[in-house]
């Protein structure tokens, strides 16, 4: 089963890739990538250089699966969904 949350998250990459994150106030190890994805919008554009792109993430860490979000207009990460 899985959760929504929305919730804002401090993300460390290496290579392009998550690898750590911090979420409600806990470190969470990235154990793998289960999938990576791209969405582009052309309504989520806020200047004429910005892609409107959306990056999301699927991935396993020690407690369980997580999707996290990349906004590439504010550089923000979040916490879309957490399965158990």
């Amino acid at each position: 089963m899985s959760r929504l949350y929305g919730d804002p998250i401090e993300v460390w990459v290496r290579d392009g890739q998550p690898v750590r994150f911090v979420w409600r106030d806990r470190l969470y190890v990235v154990r793998q990538t289960l999938d990576h994805w791209v969405v582009a919008r052309e309504w989520w554009k806020t200047s004429e250089t910005d892609p409107g792109e959306r990056r999301f993430w699927r991935v396993e860490a020690q407690s369980g699966t997580y999707e996290l979000r990349f906004d590439t207009a504010t550089e923000a990460w979040l916490l879309l969904r957490a399965w158990d």
